[in-house]
């Protein structure tokens, strides 16, 4: 998969890392490392430092696989997310988009909702770091949902034209910050999947967030 990045001119261009087996290796035990110093302390404490550290790799290797830190963590949490939600397949699409959104509430409303916070707010400034973002987090979050709708067409309980709109309109619901008094319950959950209750719209604990819900934000754009 390629990485989107600026170029040194300021237009789009593609970041290419080192291929191969010894650098496949390289890459996987760097996210690795990344994913465990967000779930100690943070985007702050996954410094290009502390990472390199962490892995064994230098960090003239972490520049190879990725143009900043906001970039690697951005990967690293994409990845985390995805590993702590399964889709669920119970059968029914309903009950499967409830689950979802239930279970991605509870990842915002456990510590990983802090990281996601302070990720965010480095995506705001770091342009290279909210191309990741996009590609790794944002874009996997709304392929789940194009697969759990994909499953409930092959169901017969939908309709394929429908199905970007309605991933589109389910990945919002299911990325938005959980209430303050925590996960959505599965009856909440199932209103939001389903359209009946409006997604939550909350500040986020990390004040420089406090009245720009993330999906309205221009990532790697600043703001004024």
């Amino acid at each position: 998969m390629s990485r989107p990045v600026e170029t040194a001119a300021g237009g789009a261009g593609e970041f290419v890392r080192p291929t191969g087996a010894r650098s496949d290796r390289i890459h996987q035990a760097i996210l690795v490392a990344t994913a465990e110093l967000l779930d100690e302390g943070g985007f702050p404490a996954a410094t290009m430092d502390a990472i390199a550290a962490r892995s064994g790799a230098s960090k003239a290797t972490l520049y190879k696989h990725w143009p900043s830190r906001t970039a690697v963590a951005a990967e690293a949490f994409g990845t985390m997310m995805a590993e702590a939600l399964p889709l669920p397949d119970t059968g029914s699409t309903a009950t499967d988009l409830t689950e979802q959104v239930v279970r991605v509430s509870a990842f915002y409303a456990s510590a990983r909702g802090e990281v996601f916070a302070q990720l965010l707010a480095a995506c705001v400034e770091d342009t290279t770091g909210a191309a990741y973002f996009r590609e790794y987090f944002l874009s996997g979050r709304r392929a789940a949902i194009t697969e759990l709708w994909r499953r409930g067409v092959d169901r017969g309980g939908g309709r394929r034209r429908h199905g970007d709109r309605r991933c589109d309109r389910h990945s919002v619901r299911s990325a938005d910050l959980p209430p303050d008094d925590g996960p959505l319950s599965a009856d909440r959950g199932a209103r939001q999947a389903t359209g009946g209750d409006r997604p939550a719209r909350i500040a986020p604990r990390r004040p420089l967030l406090a009245h720009r819900p993330h999906h309205h934000l221009r990532l790697g754009h600043r703001t004024g």
